[in-house]
């Protein structure tokens, strides 16, 4: 089973990807913690990552996509993955498929986590301070340029998955088990669909 997690930047998607992830036995595959791996690794493509992401812009497809090519050919993405972060845009939702398809799999579930955006403002802070780690996105300024990214460039690959009969909405500003209940409702539906 393969499946994408969207929503925008605090809705929740990899805490409920690690729960799916423990329950299905897949894996997640957060391009977030990939990049920030790879600046923590101080390599030369880590440098110019620690640039783009401390200003709050995305990534470039060409970066993003060669980083989950070759991650989705290891061991432990074998009985399928949970892409936590991407695709962001529709033509990594598109090169995405084409990855799959080479490999005869394809993206079985789609879930979207809906929140009001004024509450993610307040996800984040407390986030920062509860965790005692400070992330150079975990504030106010550079959470409202992550939005607005989402919704002009991420939101708008959503009609690239409801065409394939695969979206499914989940309201996000539930108590968590809440929302992972409902998660693991549209898996089942649709699996049996």
């Amino acid at each position: 089973m393969n499946l994408i997690m969207f929503g925008p930047p605090g809705a929740g998607k990899g805490t409920q990807a690690k729960f799916i992830e423990n329950k299905h036995g897949l894996k997640q595959l957060s391009t977030g913690d990939m990049l920030r791996a790879e600046v923590a690794a101080v390599t030369d493509l880590g440098l110019r990552l620690k640039s783009i992401m401390d200003s709050g812009a995305l990534v470039s497809d060409d970066i993003i996509i060669e980083l989950i090519e070759n991650r989705i050919q290891k061991s432990d993405c074998q009985n399928g993955v949970i892409f936590d972060g991407f695709p962001r845009t529709l033509a990594q939702a598109e090169a995405l498929d084409k990855m799959l398809a080479k490999q005869g799999k394809k993206i079985d579930h789609v879930i979207v986590l809906e929140v009001d955006e004024a509450a993610l403002l307040k996800r984040i802070e407390t986030r920062a301070s509860e965790s005692g780690e400070t992330r150079a996105d975990d504030n106010a300024e550079t959470l409202k340029k992550r939005l607005e990214v989402y919704n002009a460039q991420t939101a708008p690959v959503l009609p690239h998955y409801k065409e394939q009969n695969n979206l499914r909405r989940i309201d996000g500003m539930q108590p968590i088990d809440t929302v992972t209940r409902q998660i693991e409702s549209a898996l089942s539906k649709q699996a049996a669909a």
